[in-house]
This record gives C-alpha cells, structure tokens and sequence, in this order.
C-alpha cells in the first residue's frame, strides 16, 4: 500500500529517490502473490497459526499461561509477522518521518508489548500485515488486468528473410522485412499488406470484434488477428514503435497519473496522521487531571486503540484501486484515459466541442459532381487531381481516387499547402488553386455565389487567377452519430460543432443530428478562438478531434478526446483520452465511467472515515478493544476494496 501514500505531490509521473523506492521495495516484499506465491509468506501464516492455537487454548480449553510464557511465544511470532512493517517504520523514522501507518502500527502494538497484552499486539500486527498483503495484492491484479488488455504481442514472427522461413522474435525483425501471418494468428508489428485482401480481427486495439477488411497497400497494426487465410506483410515499426506497444505504455503510464482526489487523499493522509498522533498522545495524558481513580494502563491501552483504528490504509490502497479499475473498464470499452486526473475531468464536463470530418463523420469522402467552366470537365479533374495527389487530407484523396491512375497525372511544382484554405500549385505551367471558397478570397478571384450554399462539400477550382468550377464531395455521418448527440443532451451537455468547412455544411450536419450550435469557415485559430470564448462563458469543456489538425485546441479543453488511436501517432501522443473505434458514442461512455468511477471512490471515502470516527470514539471512551480496532480497520480496508475492484466487472 505504500506506492499510493506517498506520491502526493504532482498530476505527474512520480519521482522517487533512491531510498524511498528502496522502502517501497521492501514494504511490497510480504505482498507479492503473483512473484511466490503462499509459500513466500510463511512467517505470516506463522504468526497468525500462533495466535489461533493460543486463542484456542485459552478461551476454548481455559489453558493459562504465566507473563513470560506469554511473552517467550509471541514475541517471534510478533517479529515473524511484523518485521517488515517494523523495518520500514525505522528506516522513515531515521529520517525523520514519524507520522505513517507503519510507524503508528509500530507504536501501538510496541505499546501493546509493554502493558502485558502479548496477544492483542501480536493479533494487531498479523492482521494488519494480512490487510496489507490482499491490498497489495489487490492493486497488483488491478494493474495486471489493466495491462492484460492489451499486453498482447505474440512473442514469435514468422519471416521470410533471403528466401528461407524463419520463426524469430518480434525484437529481431527489421523494417521493410517480409512476415507472414497465418490464420488464427495475431500480426506481431505494424506492416503494409502485401496480399490484395484480408479479413482482420481488432477487438484487441478498438474493442469491437467486427472483422475489418483491409486491401492491399492498407496498414495493418500489432494486435490484430488474421481471420481467414495466409497474408503476407510488410514492416513498417519496429516491435518498440507498434501502436500496441504506445499505446500499452500509455495505459501503464495512466495508473502513475494522479487525481485531484487521490493528490487530496494524500494530503490529508499527511495531515491527519500527526493529529491522530497527538489525539492519542491527550487521550492518555489529559484525564490525569480530570479523572479521580486514573490508571496509566488503562489510558494507555485506549491510546493505543486509538492509533490503531486510525490507520489511513482504507483510504489510500481503495482510492487509487478505483481509479485503477476505472482506467480498466475504459479500456475493455476501447477508451484509453492517460492518466485516473482525466476520469475525474469527465465528471465536470458540461459542454462537449467537436470536430465534424472523422468525429462525426466517417471521413470517407466520395467526389459527386465535377462542374467546370470555360475548358473540359476531365481537364479541370485531371489539373486538380494532380495538385491534390500532393496533400494527404481525406478530401484530397478522394479527388485523386476518382480521377483514376495516379501515372496519368501531369506533375505539379511549387505546391503549397495553405493552412484552413486548401493548395496552390503549378500544373503544366498553369497556375492551379484548389480549396474552399475562402481560398479565392484570399487571392482576389470572383466565383460563383451560389458555392456558398452548396451543402455538399467544394473544392473550389482556379486556373491562372480565373475561377474554372468546382468539385462537390460529400461525406457520411458515422451510424452512432445521432446516438451520441442524444445522450449527451438527454444529460444535459451542450453540444457544439466547430468545422472548417462551410457553414452551409456544417448546418445542415447539426441539423441532421440536432447539435447545439455549429460554426463553419473556421481556420486553425478561429477554433481555439472560439474555445477560449467558451471556456471564459465558464464552460467546463472537452474537444473531440482527430489530434493532428486540432492540437491547439485539444491542449487549450479542459480534456482533449482523439478519434481513432490507430489514425496517427500524434492523436496518440496529443490527447488526454484516446477513442480507438472511431463511435462518437463512446464519449458519453467514457464520461458515464467517469462518474461511475467517482461515486466507487467517495462511497470508499464516507465508509472509512465514518467507520473510523465511531470506531475512535468508541476507543477513547473505553468501549473498543484492541481486536476490535483492527478487526474494523483491515475490515473497513477490505470492503472498501471489494467495491473498488468490482468496477472492472462492470457493464456499460
């Protein structure tokens, strides 16, 4: 449990120095299941035998034994159970930090020792470090299953290197190397298909287990599994650079980012240790003065409850296993958050900002009309289509799709790509504008008024400082879309669309799918313009985009959502959470996670200290004993983390 308690001062991955990753070594030592299994815990398991057979014998078989007895038997039980915690309590306490649960057990049950109440201080620290062991063993699965997600690299590759077939690890295959994937198998590392068709599985990077057919020439990522037949594949990443392997390191990353409530968790745990501290140090001193018939013992003994049952291990070991868990059914979903702060931003957001091409629409353009004027409509595509194969954005792409072989296209110099407006370029000594209406503004050309209530998108077309005609391309709205929008309001966030394309566009897209407001005509700046206007409405907002383009933006929301994690790195490395399968509706899922997440963490909060604060009334006044204390605090502890843990096994 020491990992969380102590990294309490940054949203950041934490640092440690040296010594402190020592303690934390050592404190998880007795905890490690998964490493050795029961067998590793046998002074444990020991001590808690002891206790039981003493118990039995004396409360079932009325055996008593003399002080020394007592004492010759329970304390090895008492170091056999305790000397890690006992260990880790001196080395913070030689340097100077006293106010931690391992010092506080150590006090109380030392304390325990020198009143006579051998079997109360043993059966303290037995239950306690077995509290610590199913916590620590409770935090580990949580970050096992979250990393079993997607931790799943084949650990061999078959490769055709110099004629011969060779089976190797992933490690050891270059790229431009060719691999060959059967069947059934799972592609060990990002590569371009070299067969004309496969059917692909890729439930393991998106969630969604629908076949996805891709052709030859499309890229292929680590995680997918071949479906149907033997497909040859050509790397493009090393196994270090795969999609999976960011994105598993951005998963494991997530578990180290903190959350405001874990950060104040911490905090006060910081705070309230000294206090508890000092309340038992009065609970003992302070009636001397006030009570006739004081007994030091007596005082003593309800002091040292009082430490006990003030442990804040409940609170620090649940808290975090909650964010661990909801980070986990985020990624069963095909959400990525990369870091437990961004669950908490989920559960503000009252305005959702989106992008229109490859948020809500699918991005798949297809050319529907080619006007031209003054010169032949495969003229005005042929110059076009040939300043358009120089760029990568969708639009671009489709115009150079439909107009056929690529080797057919005269070449174009001196292209320019000019930002939010579209290209400039010299085509067969021509001079070629291609782009939206914004475009021929900004270089004097007249055009036709009527392009700007075409409610399909254009690509306005100039030659030689003279508008020729236009190509009309439209795009699909994703089937989700409308679904997305309505959940979204029927939960009361507003929604707003922010596009470059035109406004009669983007118009009649809101009106299809009923968004709040929609603006068009918009440059790169005219985005974060509007965002930041937003934000000063006091709009507590998230932007959804495809994490390129929109980075500007994504960095100025108060949580950046990307589209697709296996579009580009840069959608990757850019957003705080990461949509894989591309369904505007898994938002609302992942705000939906988000609170879920929240109402788990406080229902642990209002538990422990409620249970915590009756327990330390009850121990100052006499009623609570020793076994009691603990039994509350490792029973508090333990629900608190059955209920942390069950969010992973939730249904959405």
């Amino acid at each position: 449990m020491g990992k969380q308690h102590e990294h309490c001062c940054s949203n950041e991955q934490p640092k440690h120095t040296s010594e402190e990753e020592h303690d934390h070594d050592h404190d998880h030592d007795h905890g490690s299941v998964e490493a050795e299994g029961w067998l590793a815990h046998w002074p444990l398991l020991t001590a808690l035998l002891v206790v039981i057979v003493m118990m039995v014998l004396e409360y079932g078989f009325q055996v008593t034994f003399s002080q020394v007895v007592q004492l010759i038997i329970f304390l090895p039980a008492y170091l056999l159970a305790g000397y890690n915690v006992l260990l880790l309590a001196f080395r913070k306490a030689f340097r100077l930090d006293f106010f931690n649960e391992f010092f506080l057990m150590s006090v109380a049950t030392i304390g325990a020792f020198a009143i006579g109440s051998y079997s109360e201080g043993v059966a303290v620290m037995v239950f306690y470090s077995i509290g610590e062991w199913f916590q620590d063993t409770a935090v580990s699965n949580a970050k096992r299953s979250i990393k079993a997600l997607l931790d799943i690299r084949p650990d061999q590759v078959t490769v055709i290197r110099e004629g011969q077939v060779l089976r190797l690890k992933p490690q050891e295959v270059a790229i431009g190397e060719v691999i060959q994937v059967k069947p059934g198998e799972k592609v060990a590392l990002d590569a371009e298909l070299l067969s004309d068709s496969a059917a692909l599985n890729t439930s393991a990077l998106t969630g969604e287990s629908k076949p996805d057919t891709k052709r030859k020439g499309d890229a292929v990522f680590a995680g997918m599994i071949n479906l149907n037949q033997l497909v040859d594949l050509k790397v493009t990443a090393v196994f270090t650079d795969s999609k999976l392997s960011k994105i598993l390191e951005m998963v494991q990353d997530a578990t180290a980012r903190k959350s405001q409530t874990q950060l104040f968790i911490s905090r006060f745990a910081k705070v309230y240790t000294p206090i508890v501290f000092l309340l038992a140090l009065l609970v003992v001193a302070v009636p001397y003065f006030f009570v006739g018939d004081y007994v030091f013992r007596d005082w003593l003994y309800r002091g040292l409850v009082f430490l006990v049952i003030s442990c804040p291990c409940a609170l620090v070991v649940s808290i975090p296993l909650g964010y661990f868990g909801g980070i986990g059914l985020a990624s069963k979903n095909g959400i990525l958050f990369k870091g437990s702060n961004y669950l908490d931003v989920m559960t503000k957001v009252n305005t959702l900002v989106m992008d229109k091409t490859g948020t809500l629409t699918k991005g798949v353009f297809e050319v529907q009309q080619v006007l031209s004027i003054g010169l032949e409509k495969d003229q005005l595509l042929r110059l076009a289509a040939a300043l358009e194969s120089k760029s990568s954005h969708p639009i671009a792409m489709a115009i150079s799709r439909y107009a056929g072989v690529p080797m057919s296209l005269p070449a174009a110099q001196s292209v320019e790509e000019i930002a939010g407006h579209g290209l400039k370029g010299s085509v067969e000594g021509q001079e070629v504008l291609a782009g939206n209406v914004k475009l021929l503004k900004k270089f004097g050309i007249d055009y036709d008024p009527q392009l700007e209530k075409e409610t399909d998108t254009i690509v306005a077309i100039a030659i030689d400082s003279k508008y020729a005609g236009f190509i009309s391309i439209a795009d699909e709205l994703k089937e989700d879309a409308g679904k997305a929008i309505a959940d979204l309001h029927a939960h009361g966030i507003r929604t707003v669309m922010l596009s470059g394309d035109k406004q009669s566009v983007v118009d009649h897209v809101a009106k299809q799918l009923g968004i709040d407001q929609a603006f068009g005509d918009l440059l790169p700046e005219d985005k974060v313009a509007k965002v930041s206007a937003l934000k000063k409405e006091g709009m507590y907002l998230a932007f959804v985009g495809d994490g390129v383009n929109d980075a500007p933006v994504v960095a100025l929301a108060d949580a950046g959502i990307a589209m697709g994690g296996l579009g580009s790195d840069a959608t990757i490395e850019t957003a705080d959470i990461v949509i894989q399968n591309d369904q505007p509706s898994k938002i609302f899922t992942a705000i939906q996670i988000g609170k879920l997440t929240r109402n788990v963490v406080w229902q642990n909060i209002i538990l422990a200290m409620t249970v915590k604060v009756l327990v330390l009334i009850l121990g100052a006044g006499g009623v609570a004993t020793l076994w009691e204390a603990v039994i509350a605090d490792v029973g508090v502890a333990l629900l608190a983390i059955l209920n942390a843990v069950r969010i992973q096994r939730m249904r959405l």
